[in-house]
C-alpha cells in the first residue's frame, strides 16, 4: 500500500513547497538581484551546450529530412518540416530535458550539499526562510531561463539547418526562407513552444528545489536525490509535452 500512497504523498508535499516559495515573492530590489545571479548561473552558464546541440540537431533535422522529402521529389519544403519540428515540439522538450541534465542536478546537489553541511538549520536559527533566501530564487531562474535557452536553440537549429540545406546540399536560399516564412505561424508554433518551455522550465526547477530541500544530509542522499531530479524531470517533460500538444494542437 504504502508503495501507491508514497508518491502521492510526495507530489502533494512538493505542491504545498510551491505554495510555501511563492508565498515568499516580495518583488523587492534584494530578491529581483537574487534571481538575476541564479538565471546568470543555470541559465547563462547553460548556453554553451544548449547552442551547439541546436545546431547540430538542426543539422541532423535537415539531413533526414531531405532524405525523406527526395523520395516525394518535395526536397523544398525542409525548411517547412524542420520548423515546424523544432517550434512545436523539439526546441522546448530538447532544451527542456538539457536543462534538467545541466542546471537541474546542479540545483539540487547545491541545495542537498547546504542541508549536509548545516547550512539551512543555520539560517532557520537565525530567522531566515531558507525557501525564500535559497529555493525561490533558484525556481525563478529556472522559469526565466528555459524559455529563453529554447529561443536560442530554435535560432541555432535554423542555422544548422541553412548550413546543410543551403550551404552543403545546394538548395534554393529564397525558397528555403520563403516556406520557412509562410509556413510557421508566430502564435500557433512560436508562441506555442514558448508556453510549453515556461511549463517545463517551472517543473524541473520545482522538482530539482524540492529535491534538494528535502535532501537526506548524506553523501548518497545527495546523489539520489540529483538522479531522482533527472529521472522524474524527463518523464513529467515528455508527459507535459503530450498533455499541451493535446489542447494546444
Amino acid at each position: 500500500m504504502e508503495r501507491f500512497t508514497g508518491p502521492i504523498s510526495q507530489a502533494g508535499q512538493c505542491v504545498l513547497f510551491l505554495f510555501r516559495m511563492l508565498a515568499g515573492v516580495r518583488f523587492s530590489g534584494s530578491q529581483v538581484l537574487t534571481v538575476l545571479q541564479q538565471t546568470y548561473l543555470i541559465g547563462a552558464r547553460s548556453l554553451v551546450i544548449i547552442m551547439i546541440c541546436g545546431f547540430f540537431v538542426g543539422m541532423v533535422l535537415s539531413l533526414q529530412a531531405i532524405n525523406a522529402l527526395e523520395q516525394f521529389g518535395a526536397s523544398d519544403q525542409v525548411s517547412l518540416l524542420v520548423g515546424k519540428s523544432l517550434f512545436r515540439e523539439l526546441g522546448p522538450v530538447l532544451t527542456a530535458l538539457l536543462f534538467a541534465g545541466r542546471a537541474g542536478t546542479s540545483i539540487t546537489a547545491e541545495i542537498g550539499l547546504m542541508k549536509a553541511t548545516n547550512q539551512i538549520e543555520a539560517m532557520e536559527l537565525m530567522a531566515i526562510d531558507p525557501i525564500q533566501r535559497i529555493a525561490l530564487p533558484r525556481f525563478a531562474a529556472g522559469v526565466i531561463s528555459v524559455p529563453l535557452l529554447t529561443a536560442l536553440f530554435n535560432a541555432l537549429a535554423i542555422l544548422g539547418s541553412v548550413v546543410f540545406s543551403i550551404g552543403v546540399m545546394d538548395l534554393d536560399a529564397g525558397i528555403f526562407w520563403s516556406k520557412l516564412q509562410t509556413g510557421i505561424y508566430f502564435e500557433q508554433d512560436f508562441l506555442g513552444g514558448l508556453w510549453k518551455s515556461v511549463v517545463f522550465g517551472g517543473t524541473i526547477s520545482l522538482i530539482a528545489v524540492y529535491f534538494g530541500y528535502s535532501a537526506k544530509p548524506t553523501g548518497s542522499g545527495v546523489g539520489t536525490a540529483t538522479t531522482n531530479t533527472v529521472v522524474l524531470s524527463s518523464v513529467l517533460v515528455l508527459i507535459f509535452d503530450f498533455i499541451m500538444t493535446s489542447f494546444l494542437t
